[in-house]
Order: structure tokens, then C-alpha cells, then sequence
């Protein structure tokens, strides 16, 4: 199977913790933000990525959409499991998912790439890295305005997720599910972030957990937690 992927994209790195958990071997394709389209929209029709090519007989040509990745993940190779057999559970992980995908994935884009822009520059201060973050930026509308709005958005859901992280390994249910991934994957860039290194360590602790037993390697700011 071949990821098309952009390699700093959170949902791209929610699509390979599926994989590496469903212990499938893949390859990655990282693209170029932008020229990306040339090689993702005759396929799919859209402009997003992640992308899996299953590459194989019977198989669909493409899949878009990280969801949607799990979804054919969890038809392809069943085991082991990252849908819960309780039903109401499992809607409950969906539920979780969506939200993560739909509102704290974008939060956490938003405060990030502020981070990157200001005190975070010297990550990468290249010419290249600060063309492609002022192109995020201008692209989201990313500014003072939306970024406290992102924050505020943040801090509610990480009260949210420490209720159930604090109080149990899981989510849902008694099993690592598409909830824990989806939020292990779309809140891993604040680990570059000192100021949710000190006020969520326990965030830390578990996208680390979730990474080691996805075989996924650490994101960045989590290196030395190995």
C-alpha cells in the first residue's frame, strides 16, 4: 500500500497509526503542499490529503480522507480490531472521531502553526519552512482572532478527554479504538508547544503510549520519551 502524504500533517499521521496498528506494510509518497493537487485530484476529485493506494487487485484505486482510510483498514484486515463490538460504544468512539477530525484537529492546526510563526520560529527557521507556514496561514485564516478562539476551543476539550485518559487507558470501552488514535494523532503538534508540556503532561504520556504500540515513530517534541 502507498500513503500519499504531507509528512507534518496530523491527519496523515492519524492514517499511519491505523496502518501501523493493523500491522500492515506500507510505503509513504510525501508530497509538496500545493503541487500535491496535481497528483491527488484525478484520483479522487478532491485536494486533501491523506491518500491510500491499496495497489492491488479487487481493491479500490484510492481512498481519501483519514476516516475513510480506518473505515477500508477495518474491512481490509478486521484484526486486530480498531472498531468496538458494543454498538453504543463504538458510536460513541464515532462521535469522539468526529469531533476530534471536525473541531479540535482544526484548533490544534490554528494554535500550532501560530506557535511556529512566533515563538516556535527558530524549529525551522529556513526560508522554506516559513513560506509554507505564512501559506497555512493565509490559507486558514490563521490570526490573533481565530487563535484565541482555537485556544479556548483546546483547553475545553482537553478537560474533556482528561475525564476519560485520566480515569481509564481508553476512551471507550476496554480496548485502544478510532477515538484514542484519532486524538493521539490530531493533538500530537502541541508537543512542540512548552506551554502543554507543563499544564498536560498526562496528554504526553499517552500519545507516546498510543505511537509505541502503533510501531509509529514519536512526533516531534516527544523524541526523547522513549
Amino acid at each position: 500500500m502507498l500513503l500519499r502524504q504531507f509528512s507534518t500533517s496530523h491527519y496523515c499521521r492519524k492514517a499511519r497509526l491505523a496502518l501501523g496498528y493493523k500491522q500492515i506494510n506500507y510505503r509513504c509518497e510525501n508530497l509538496t503542499p500545493g503541487l500535491h493537487i496535481l497528483k491527488v485530484k484525478p484520483l479522487t476529485g478532491l485536494t486533501t490529503l491523506p491518500v491510500l493506494l491499496p495497489q492491488m487487485e479487487g481493491q479500490p484505486e484510492a481512498i481519501a480522507d483519514s476516516t475513510e482510510i480506518i473505515k477500508f483498514l477495518e474491512a481490509y484486515q478486521p484484526e486486530p480490531k480498531l472498531f468496538l463490538s458494543n454498538h453504543e460504544q463504538q458510536t460513541h468512539a464515532w462521535m469522539l472521531e468526529d469531533w476530534l477530525d471536525e473541531s479540535i484537529g482544526t484548533a490544534t492546526r490554528f494554535v500550532y502553526y501560530q506557535f511556529r510563526a512566533g515563538e516556535g520560529k527558530e524549529i525551522d527557521p529556513s526560508l522554506l519552512s516559513q513560506v509554507v507556514i505564512g501559506v497555512v496561514r493565509k490559507q486558514y485564516n490563521i490570526n490573533n482572532a481565530t487563535v484565541k478562539l482555537a485556544t479556548n476551543r483546546l483547553a475545553n476539550a482537553l478537560v474533556e478527554l482528561s475525564i476519560s485518559w485520566q480515569k481509564s487507558q481508553y476512551l471507550v470501552g476496554d480496548r485502544l479504538s478510532v477515538a484514542d488514535i484519532t486524538a493521539a494523532a490530531l493533538l500530537s503538534p502541541l508537543a512542540l508547544i512548552p506551554h502543554y508540556h507543563q499544564e498536560y503532561p498526562w496528554l504526553f504520556e499517552r500519545i507516546v503510549e498510543i505511537h509505541q504500540i502503533c510501531g509509529e515513530e514519536l512526533p516531534p517534541g516527544l523524541e526523547s520519551r522513549i
